[in-house]
């Protein structure tokens, strides 16, 4: 696995860096699959995108998908489809057929099933799992990625491609990618910011005693590229 730190100065350069990157990266595929995540600087990347990149992109050979996403409606302020449609999606003229969304309203566990279904039919597999051209996480500042969180390692290893996940504080469902698929991915990119992460993300990057115990330290990919989009204040830890 080849991994890669790009440290910038802000959040909003941390997007900057990623989109440059990406145009770069999407430029020569005839297609793409992404996985999208939620979270604060997505929220800037999806703008940047939507404002400098809807016409350096050719967003039609893209098709997305979520990485994890809260059990709520389609237009709740909480879900992850709800932000990057509002800011990206409705923005670059996208075909309907290429946005495939979590159904946060529906039936958790039967919703996993249909999602994990969804995947298989329209992600090219490697190694007998679907595989993910891109793959967007975030890191709580908990350690846990997508909505694998400490108190559920087990969604690390499931061998179901989604799982429910419960959010430890607030007991909401969650529907998420499970280990095994991100880990397939031919690339995931962390997109990490503030200071709150610092700690975390240098025991996990220096790979330190104790640091298996976060979910995102588990995540890399097994016959692809790691990269970690990390500002000033989150890259502390790594000094």
């Amino acid at each position: 696995m080849l991994t890669q730190i790009h440290i910038a100065e802000t959040p909003q350069q941390v997007a900057e860096d990623f989109a440059r990157y990406f145009a770069e990266w999407i430029k020569d595929k005839p297609s793409a699959a992404v996985a999208l995540s939620g979270g604060s600087t997505p929220k800037v990347l999806f703008r940047l995108w939507a404002e400098q990149y809807r016409d350096r992109i050719d967003w039609q050979k893209t098709r997305f998908f979520w990485g994890d996403e809260r059990c709520v409606p389609p237009g709740d302020e909480e879900s992850n489809f709800k932000m990057a449609n509002d800011l990206l999606l409705s923005e670059i003229g996208i075909p309907p057929q290429n946005i495939h969304r979590i159904r946060g309203e529906a039936d958790p566990e039967a919703e996993a099933r249909r999602y994990a279904e969804d995947i298989l039919r329209t992600v090219a597999s490697r190694h007998g799992l679907p595989s993910f051209d891109m793959i967007l996480l975030g890191m709580g500042d908990d350690g846990h990625t997508a909505s694998i969180f400490p108190h559920q390692m087990e969604l690390l290893s499931a061998k179901a491609l989604c799982g429910v996940a419960t959010h430890p504080e607030s007991g909401q469902k969650r529907i998420t990618l499970t280990g095994r698929v991100l880990n397939n991915a031919a690339e995931v990119a962390f997109l990490v910011t503030g200071s709150g992460k610092a700690q975390k993300l240098g025991e996990i990057v220096k790979g330190k005693k104790g640091s298996d115990e976060y979910p995102a330290a588990h995540i890399g990919p097994a016959h692809g590229a790691l990269h970690w989009f990390v500002d000033q204040a989150a890259a502390a830890g790594l000094r």
